[in-house]
C-alpha cells in the first residue's frame, strides 16, 4: 500500500513538472525586444519577395507594391517605443493548478478506483472465489459454442478441478478427446479424477487412462504412483510395490514424498504378513570411558505404549479388514518416528511404539523427548490420510508414557 502511494505521490509531481516546465526553465532568447524580432520576420519577408521575383511568380508592380508596404512597416515599428519579450511566471495560476490537481486526483480516485484493494486483507480475497467462478461459467458458455476448441476444454477441466468440481472436471476431460493423447501428465490427472468419482475404484476407465499415460511417458511420477495405488487397492500388494520402488527413484531421499512412498511400500508389505526390508544404517561407534568402542543401543525407556480402541458409534463404518495405523511423531514434523500397522478385528489394540518400528535410521523414537500419537483406520491401507478415515485426536505425550488411551471417534472430511 505505502509502495502505490510513493508511485502515486511521484507520478503527480512529475504531472505539475511538465506543466510548470516553461515558467521553471526560461528559453535562451527570453529577453530578446520585440523591435529584433519584427525586424527578423520583415528580413525574412524581404528574401522571399525578392526570390518570388527573381523566379517569375509575381508581376513586378506587385513586387514594387509589396516591398513599399514592407518598408512602410519598419519605419512604422521603429517609431514605437521597445521593449523586452519576456516571460513572467503566474504565481497565482501556479499555486492554485499545484493544490487542485492532487485534491482532483485523489477525489476522482476515490469516486471511481478501488481503494480497498489497496488492503492486504481487503475484500478482494473474500472475491477471489467469485472471480474464478464467474471466469469459469464464462469460459464453459465460450467452449459450448465452440466444441472443437480441445485445448479450451482442457483448461476447464483443469479448472474445475482446482475449484473442486470433480463431475464437472472429470466431463470436461471427456470432451477434450485427443488433445489428451500426447499429454501423460493431463491422461494423469483425468485417471485420478475419474477415480475419485468412482469412489477410489480404479477398474475400468480409470486403469484405462494410467496405462495410456505411461505410454506416453513410462516415468510420469503422477501415473506411476496412481498405477501402483490402482495396483494396491486391487489386492496386487507385489506389483504395487515394484511401482512404488521404481517412483523412488525420481524423488529427493528423506523429502515428504520419499517418506509418503516408504509408508506405502510398508503398507504393501503388510498386507502381505510380510515386514517391509530397512535400510541398514551406518551408526558411528561410541567410545566408552575406558577408550573401547561400544555397541549404540536405544535408550532405556524410549517408547510410547497405551490402548487404541474405536468409538462405539462408528463401529459400523470399520470393516475387519480395514487398517488401524497408530504414528509417533515429534511435534511440529510430518515423518514418523514409529508407525504400527494392524487390523480393525484386533481392536481394541494394544501398542507400543519405540525404535522397531521406525521409519527411517535417521528418525527414531528414542531421539525424542516427546511425540506426538495418533491413530487412523483406513480402508485402503494407504500411508496418506484419505476423505473418510476414521481418525483419532493427535496427544502430545513425553516419550516414556505408558497407559495412553487413544480412542478413534472421528471421521476425516
Amino acid at each position: 500500500m505505502i509502495g502505490f502511494w510513493v508511485a502515486a505521490a511521484l507520478a503527480l509531481v512529475l504531472v505539475l513538472a511538465l506543466l510548470f516546465r516553461p515558467f521553471l526553465l526560461k528559453a535562451s532568447g527570453a529577453n530578446v525586444s520585440r523591435r529584433q524580432l519584427n525586424t527578423a520576420i520583415y528580413r525574412d519577408q524581404l528574401t522571399r519577395l525578392d526570390r518570388d521575383r527573381t523566379e517569375n511568380m509575381i508581376a513586378e508592380a506587385d513586387y514594387a507594391q509589396a516591398r513599399a508596404e514592407l518598408q512602410r512597416r519598419v519605419i512604422d515599428d521603429t517609431r514605437e517605443e521597445d521593449a523586452a519579450s519576456t516571460l513572467r511566471a503566474p504565481k497565482k495560476t501556479m499555486l492554485a493548478v499545484g493544490l487542485a490537481l492532487p485534491l482532483l486526483a485523489i477525489g476522482l480516485y476515490a469516486l471511481l478506483g478501488s481503494p480497498a484493494t489497496l488492503e492486504p486483507n481487503g475484500p478482494q480475497h473474500a472475491a477471489t472465489a467469485q472471480d474464478m467462478d464467474r471466469l469459469v461459467v464464462g469460459l464453459a458458455k465460450k467452449l459450448e459454442k465452440e466444441p472443437d476448441n480441445l485445448q479450451g476444454w482442457a483448461m476447464l477441466a483443469r479448472s474445475y478441478k482446482m475449484l473442486g468440481r470433480n463431475v464437472e472436471a472429470e466431463q470436461a476431460f471427456a470432451r477434450a478427446g485427443a488433445f489428451l493423447d500426447n499429454d501423460a501428465q493431463l491422461l494423469a490427472i483425468y485417471a485420478d479424477l475419474a477415480a475419485t468419482n468412482a469412489k477410489g475404484d480404479f477398474t475400468g476407465k480409470p486403469t484405462q487412462l494410467i496405462e495410456k499415460a505411461l505410454r506416453v511417458d513410462p516415468e510420469n511420477a503422477m501415473a506411476l504412483w496412481l498405477a501402483g495405488t490402482a495396483a494396491f487397492r486391487g489386492n496386487q500388494f507385489d506389483a504395487a510395490i515394484r511401482i512404488w520402488e521404481r517412483l523412488t527413484q525420481q524423488v529427493e531421499p528423506d523429502s515428504e514424498d520419499a517418506r509418503m512412498l516408504q509408508e506405502s511400500i510398508s503398507a504393501a508389505y503388510a498386507a502381505q504378513g510380510k515386514t517391509a526390508p530397512k535400510v541398514a544404517a551406518k551408526v558411528p561407534p561410541k567410545v566408552s570411558a575406558t577408550g573401547g568402542e561400544a555397541a549404540a543401543k536405544p535408550a532405556s525407556g524410549a517408547s510410547v505404549s497405551g490402548l487404541v480402541d474405536l468409538d462405539a458409534a462408528l463401529k459400523a463404518k470399520a470393516a475387519p479388514g480395514d487398517t488401524v495405523m497408530v504414528i509417533a511423531r515429534v511435534p511440529g514434523t510430518r515423518m514418523p518416528v514409529a508407525v504400527l500397522r494392524a487390523r480393525a478385528s484386533e481392536l481394541p489394540l494394544k501398542f507400543t511404539l519405540d525404535d522397531s518400528l521406525s521409519m527411517s535410521p535417521q528418525a527414531r523414537i528414542s531421539a525424542a523427548s516427546e511425540v506426538e500419537v495418533e491413530a487412523r483406520i483406513s480402508k485402503s491401507g494407504m500411508a496418506q490420510a484419505e476423505p473418510g478415515d476414521l481418525i483419532s485426536a493427535v496427544q502430545t505425550v513425553k516419550v516414556g508414557a505408558n497407559g495412553l488411551k487413544v480412542q478413534v471417534n472421528k471421521v476425516r472430511p
